[in-house]
């Protein structure tokens, strides 16, 4: 059977204050003519259908009506929540999916059976799936102890809730001369960061090793690292990347999607197949006399001037380049005030300091200070 497995579209995303509204109708439309022409007969979507727990109504129009188009290309269409997306809210369409043909699993529930996913394909080839959306932490434990698994204590990792929890759902696997897959939306320990995932859900305690896969599956469809990349596994497995650069930290991807040949004798081929409908994202330096030559009209933009700062600079580098999205010193520019910095240290904050070291670093990332500030209070909290 062949498979198109992609992950991670994050539909609502606003980079830098710009809407991606248009280049999210542009990839997808790319992933369905994709769809099209390889003629699969699954199509697998590994999670963070949105980039936001409360998507807009433009949005989820551009989410459903990519995923009906998909589904009418002839394939089987399953689609599963990620650590962006609103299970729940997602498990709610759930009746609007049934009707178009589509397979829509937000959440982990308290029917096992419902993670389980059977099919067969044109030819007559018979397939299995086992779907499982994104759990915290704590929905990890309650889900091994909603299934009854034995020696769920308290203090036992994720990665050993997930590794019971696949390996219960995975039981039927044992049954002859059916393809086995799995798709879920985590974390592998090993595997590269594609530079624009939230950290809270990739790093703490939510890696888990790729042995919780099961030795029979012959392809696991995983979902939440941004880069392309295979995974080294008791099993084939996979993460399909996400088809566009998210933000800036992903300018190094190809963005793409997966096609797999897979069947119950054979080890499964994928092949990438490059989305191009996007914008790229390029970061530039230069001074304001180098800047006058870059040509890149067709990106977005993040510039590292290399001038001494002063009042007017920022708009006299988006005068010259107008995609430029994110505007500031370079690193190389800035004085050394260490010295002046350590004097200033006693009596300030924690969030004072770590702000203090993100300038230092030149890091002006999306949400790294609300981050910091949500994990401070809290550690403050527990004790």
């Amino acid at each position: 059977m062949r498979i198109l497995h992609t992950s991670d579209w994050h539909v609502g995303k606003v980079l830098k204050g710009r809407t991606r509204h248009e280049e999210h109708i542009r990839v997808l439309g790319q992933v369905v003519e994709i769809a099209q022409a390889e003629r699969p007969d699954l199509v697998i979507v590994a999670g963070d259908l949105y980039d936001t727990a409360a998507p807009t109504a433009d949005a989820t129009r551009v989410v459903t009506r990519a995923l009906s188009a998909l589904r009418r290309t002839g394939a089987q269409v399953v689609a599963i929540g990620g650590n962006h997306d609103n299970g729940p809210a997602l498990d709610a369409l759930r009746p609007w999916a049934e009707a178009a043909g589509i397979i829509l699993r937000g959440s982990v529930g308290q029917n096992p059976d419902e993670l389980r996913i059977s099919g067969e394909t044109a030819d007559g080839e018979r397939w299995q799936l086992v779907a499982v959306p994104f759990l915290s932490q704590r929905y990890a434990i309650r889900a091994t102890e909603m299934y009854e698994l034995s020696g769920a204590e308290a203090n036992q990792t994720y990665a050993d809730h997930i590794a019971r929890l696949i390996d219960k759902l995975s039981e039927p696997f044992a049954e002859p001369n059916v393809i086995n897959l799995l798709t879920a939306h985590l974390t592998i320990v090993g595997a590269s960061a594609g530079g624009g995932e939230r950290e809270a859900h990739t790093i703490m305690g939510y890696a888990v090793p790729a042995t919780v896969f099961p030795k029979n599956a012959h392809y696991v469809a995983l979902g939440h690292l941004h880069r392309a990349q295979q995974v080294i596994s008791p099993c084939p497995a996979r993460y399909s990347g996400s088809p566009l650069a998210i933000d800036f930290g992903e300018e190094e991807n190809v963005p793409s999607v997966a096609i797999v040949d897979v069947a119950t004798d054979k080890a499964a081929r994928v092949r990438d197949v490059p989305i191009s409908s996007a914008r790229a994202l390029r970061t530039v330096h230069g001074t304001l006399e180098q800047l006058t030559k870059v040509n890149l009209p067709d990106a977005w933009l993040r510039v590292l001037v290399r001038e001494t700062p002063r009042v007017g600079l920022r708009e006299d580098v988006q005068e010259l380049l107008p995609n430029a999205l994110e505007v500031r010193i370079d690193p190389e520019m800035m004085p050394n005030r260490a010295g002046e910095r350590m004097g200033q240290r006693a009596g300030r904050s924690p969030r004072e300091l770590f702000g203090d070291y993100l300038d230092s670093r030149g890091n002006a990332e999306d949400g790294v200070r609300e981050l910091f500030d949500e994990l401070y209070d809290e550690v403050s909290s527990a004790q």
